[in-house]
């Protein structure tokens, strides 16, 4: 069995820390170096029940796409709930990994993961600068509400489901996508020329705004969701990794839904 310390350069490898934002907070959060990995659990979000899942598991390592102390802590004490899931993990010797804005710009990485889901085929990043986001095409011209429809029935079920903004008969043939919040690049998808952008956490102004100016669809998801494929793609590059090294790692992914949205009601469509 391979030590933390050298799957963590592995993980290093794919998505270098150095590529994060300077305002995240990546790598590892708690673990022995010299301690040995048998079993990994990949997740979008480092809460409690994801800590619980992996101690039933048994796995030694928990890498997560969104970090624990984003903004930093002065205590871990288990009174506070992130405070819980640290000392879950130290207690059970479950070590924590975190790739968020380095998972974000990594070639394949968020995006890429989300576009597979949808079944797009990728022709190069919508930001180039920083390898973010994603241009895309469809194998065959379709609507807007049928490109909707696609990202209900092909990504992971939430409260929120899926909401669209613009013409839902417009046709659509090239897309952006973005996985986690996306309206700000609101400015590098009205140059790519696209015909639709899907992302999550779309908010009003800057919808209202985007659709006044142009025909541009708008396609807006679950934060969660449009990350939750990058957890199956990157175990899979772990899988890969193991069996190149003879690791024979037990590689996992979380199906806990950890979308903070509970359910939805609709108060119909307004026309």
């Amino acid at each position: 069995m391979p030590r933390l310390s050298e799957v963590i350069a592995e993980l290093d490898a794919l998505w270098p820390p150095e590529r994060a934002e300077a305002w995240d907070a990546v790598g590892t959060v708690c673990g022995d170096p010299d301690a040995e990995v048998s079993g990994v659990l990949f997740a979008v979000d480092p809460v409690q029940e994801i800590a619980d899942e992996a101690v039933a598991l048994g796995a030694d390592l928990v890498v997560t796409h969104h970090p624990l102390y984003l903004r930093g802590t002065t205590t871990v004490a288990a009174g506070h709930f992130k405070g819980r899931v640290v000392h879950t993990l130290i207690k059970n010797d479950v070590a924590l990994h975190v790739a968020h804005t380095n998972a974000d710009t990594a070639d394949p990485g968020v995006s890429d993961a989300l576009a597979g889901a949808l079944g797009l085929r990728v022709t190069g990043p919508l930001v180039p600068e920083n390898g973010l986001g994603r241009i895309c095409e469809l194998d065959a011209p379709e609507t807007l509400a049928d490109f909707a429809r696609r990202a209900a029935a092909r990504l992971p079920a939430t409260a929120q489901g899926v909401r669209l903004a613009g013409d839902p008969g417009a046709t659509v043939r090239r897309v952006a996508v973005s996985g986690g919040s996306g309206d700000s690049l609101f400015d590098a998808v009205r140059a790519a020329g696209v015909d639709a952008f899907l992302t999550a956490d779309l908010r009003h102004h800057p919808v209202s705004e985007a659709t006044q100016a142009s025909p541009l669809g708008l396609v807006d998801a679950a934060h969660w969701a449009t990350e939750w494929p990058w957890c199956e793609l990157a175990a899979a590059q772990l899988d890969a990794i193991s069996d190149r090294h003879g690791w024979d790692l037990r590689v996992h992914v979380s199906k806990t839904v950890t979308d903070p949205w509970s359910s939805h009601e609709s108060s119909g469509a307004p026309n």
